[in-house]
């Protein structure tokens, strides 16, 4: 069987991420022993979920833009009322910017249930608004605004959060005006034996910044599959020249180390 390394490369905003893992050229018969398990596809399901979040965020919204957390004072009786609630509240938002002369309303919204039984959303929106015009405009319980705040991994922790504690089969709402960065595909760049290397090495970030020449190395996470023996490496850089996350600065080594 032989196995070729595919690499996806998609470039969102300030950050990079890339997907490295394995493609087989067999036979159809052993085609389905190939095949990761039930169990691994689904961890690999729910790490695509949040990768893909993540990459929508990074591709659309910078630090001049915010995330609103809306509450209730009085609980909605339902699910689907909830839901409407937010589809009406970001209807408001639109006509607001529209009268404003802004550019159109940019947003990614979740609806939540907490351990309490209580309803809440979660909206990331494009900035130009004030934070007491969005908070107005909500007007069934509490709002709170916020700047985004980007580190090393961007939003990344807010979509691991959103496609976790969603209440819906359909994790979270979004305008149809974002950007949904294309993949650049590349195989055989990366060879089976380099791929076992990265995947041993997930904390030496020299190894694969030199690979993205430009970018830095914020986090990497390959696991083993049992069953196919493939390497599935995921890696997030930020840019070495962004705007929003300053490089590290490299420990200088002591003459007495």
């Amino acid at each position: 069987m032989r196995t070729i390394y595919r690499e996806l490369k998609y470039v969102c905003g300030e950050y990079l991420d890339v997907n490295i893992f394995p493609t087989y050229k067999t036979a159809t018969q052993r085609k389905k022993r190939s095949q990761p398990t039930s169990e691994v596809q689904a961890k690999l399901n729910q790490r695509h979920r949040e990768e893909k979040l993540a990459r929508l965020f990074h591709a659309n919204f910078t630090p001049d833009d915010c995330e609103i957390h809306l509450t209730y004072a009085e609980q909605p009786e339902s699910p689907e009322r909830a839901r409407a609630d937010l589809r009406n509240y970001l209807e408001r938002l639109a006509r607001l910017r529209k009268k404003a002369g802004l550019e159109p309303l940019k947003y990614i919204g979740v609806t939540e249930r907490g351990n309490n039984g209580r309803y809440h959303h979660h909206v990331t929106v494009n900035g130009g608004l004030s934070r007491d015009a969005m908070e107005e405009k909500w007007g069934f319980g509490y709002a709170n605004t916020r700047r985004l705040q980007f580190s090393e991994t961007g939003l990344a922790g807010l979509a691991n959060y959103i496609v976790k504690d969603s209440i819906f089969r359909k994790t979270y709402t979004a305008s149809r005006n974002l950007i949904d960065p294309e993949p650049r595909t590349r195989d055989g760049r990366i060879s089976a034996k380099k791929a076992q290397q990265l995947a041993s090495m997930p904390g030496n970030s020299e190894a694969f910044e030199i690979l993205y020449p430009g970018y830095i190395l914020a986090e990497a996470n390959p696991f083993l599959n049992d069953v196919n023996k493939g390497y599935y490496i995921y890696a997030r850089f930020y840019r070495a020249d962004g705007k929003f996350i300053k490089p590290r600065r490299k420990r200088r080594k002591r003459r007495d180390d």
